[in-house]
């Protein structure tokens, strides 16, 4: 374990080391958003999209705003389990981060993404495995990707994929207050490099992405 002085040293430095480089999102997404945007690059013509729980900036990795159309079902005013939107009604349903706070029966807010779509439509669901409790607005449960495709397989016809990220060394920013931090854009810095790697039996976040 790294003492405080030293965290704060190690701390320092590596903030000091990013001035003036380009950043994207912070050691937890930035791996999954590019890789989803990657995924997602040919299967976004615009449409429909339902934002649930303030994952708009999620969205907004996927779609061109400007040319689909964007409604917000955020937490409290609507419940994930209980959409208030006719069937067949979204071309896409995007959920970041919030199936841990689903309370209630988490089959049910999967359920509820699949009623919603059109035919062919696209669920994209992300959430955790290895995280700490974060309690706003509840923190209930956490899913593997073996969990995900349990949870979709019997409604969606197509799981385009199901996947994870996260490596150990993540949570060394973590302890040192850098987890927040936005990841620079360059390859050659160490907080990129932990950004990127990827160790299958270390999923922080998980994803998936499934069609009706």
């Amino acid at each position: 374990m790294l003492v405080k002085p030293t965290k704060l040293v190690l701390k320092n430095v590596l903030i000091f080391s990013m001035k003036g480089l380009k950043k994207g999102p912070h050691v937890t997404r930035y791996y999954m958003y590019r890789h989803l945007s990657e995924v997602l690059k040919s299967r976004t013509p615009p449409g429909k999209v339902l934002s649930i729980s303030h994952s708009t900036a999620l969205c907004q990795q996927f779609f061109d705003l400007n040319h689909s159309e964007l409604v917000e079902a955020n937490y409290p005013d609507y419940n994930f389990l209980s959409l208030p939107f006719a069937d067949h009604e979204f071309d896409y349903v995007v959920s970041d981060q919030v199936l841990e706070h689903v309370e209630g029966d988490p089959q049910q807010a999967i359920n509820e993404s699949w009623r919603v779509l059109k035919p062919g439509g696209l669920a994209i669901h992300t959430t955790c495995f290895i995280n700490p409790i974060h309690d706003y607005p509840g923190d209930f449960w956490r899913f593997t990707p073996l969990a995900l495709k349990l949870l979709l397989q019997d409604k969606f016809s197509t799981l385009i994929e199901v996947g994870g990220w996260g490596n150990k060394y993540a949570w060394v920013l973590d302890s040192i207050g850098l987890r927040y931090e936005g990841i620079p854009e360059a390859s050659w810095h160490p907080l990129h490099k932990i950004a990127m790697r990827n160790d299958p039996i270390w999923p922080i976040v998980t994803w998936a992405i499934a069609q009706k």
